[in-house]
């Protein structure tokens, strides 16, 4: 448990959370200068959440995730140069460019993809559970999913089987309060705790912007599922700092709300923590320059790719070859 951890975790951990804190920063300025094509959603305010989970997880597991999927596939480990690529469009991106800021996939790290459908990772991640369960690697499945989701069908429909079948599949919940434009309260009378309970599903609810109660819950029912206890719930009550997607102007949201966000950066109570652990000033200070240079020299390479060709559109969609289609 966090009463433990090391300062050299510590740092690992802080280093997640600004790295994926200063690459969110960074997409700003690109999309709006027009170097990324289509959509982005952004994470930040839920950096904390993504890094305490996936510190927690092992080779053999796998995670899906949603439309705001940033800051879970960063965490995870994802190269930060074909990040940039991908989200750019270039042909080197984990994707050759096709896949885009909302699906980001990368199964050499078990991330089965980024997905722009509401729930939609909910069963792909119930889905693989099974797998593992079936190979009996010890693997668990993570699925990453927003509070807008919990009005889904398929959210309910996957917790029955799930707890049926005793499936190792952790269910995340980024609870920041807001279902696209409107609050979650408006659209989902329940409680994700209660849910759980009613298809018999251990709960915990914890600060999103925490990052050990993060960490601390997330290895407590990492460690129920992989013992064969069956899936579990873990629900994480964050932020959404930025617009539904860059470029919201978030009319519909009370300014003194935004501003009361702007003074709860979970990057600085990260740092703060660090400092009163004992970490000194100057460790920190080098994590820090060197995400600079990470990113300086990631966004560079990506500036430096190509363009994916036409033809590689047709790439990994099934054909009939001998009948001419």
């Amino acid at each position: 448990m966090s009463e433990n951890i090391s300062h050299s975790e510590l740092l690992s951990l802080y280093r997640r959370i600004k790295l994926i804190n200063q690459v969110e920063v960074s997409l700003i300025t690109l999309f709006a200068d027009g170097e990324i094509p289509g959509f982005i959603h952004l994470s930040l305010g839920q950096e904390v959440s993504a890094v305490g989970v996936c510190a927690n997880l092992t080779d053999a597991d796998t995670l899906a995730t949603t439309h705001r999927g940033h800051g879970h596939v960063l965490a995870r480990g994802l190269d930060l140069e074909l990040f940039y690529k991908e989200v750019m469009g270039k042909a080197g991106g984990v994707g050759g460019g096709r896949g885009g800021s909302m699906h980001v996939a990368d199964m050499r790290l078990g991330i089965l993809g980024a997905n722009g459908i509401v729930g939609a990772g909910i069963p792909i991640a119930a889905g693989s559970a099974l797998a593992h369960q079936v190979k009996q690697n010890n693997g668990v499945a993570v699925s990453f999913f927003g509070d807008g989701a919990m009005a889904e069908g398929v959210l309910h429909e996957t917790m029955n089987i799930a707890s049926l079948w005793k499936l190792p599949l952790l269910l995340v919940c980024e609870n920041n309060g807001w279902s696209e434009f409107s609050p979650t309260s408006r659209q989902f009378v329940a409680e994700l705790g209660d849910l759980a309970a009613a298809f018999k599903m251990p709960c915990q609810t914890v600060d999103g912007t925490d990052i050990l109660a993060v960490h601390d819950a997330a290895q407590d029912l990492l460690s129920g599922i992989r013992s064969g206890q069956g899936p579990a719930v873990l629900q994480c009550m964050t932020q959404r700092v930025r617009g539904h997607f860059e470029g919201d102007s978030q009319k519909y949201r009370d300014p003194a709300e935004l501003e009361k966000i702007s003074q709860q950066d979970t990057v600085v109570r990260s740092r703060e923590l660090l400092l009163e652990r004992g970490v000194a000033e100057a460790d920190i200070a080098g994590v820090e320059a060197s995400i600079r240079d990470d990113i300086d020299a990631a966004l560079a390479a990506a500036r430096a790719d190509v363009e994916p060709s036409f033809g590689q559109a047709f790439n990994d969609v099934y054909t009939v070859q001998s009948q001419g289609y």
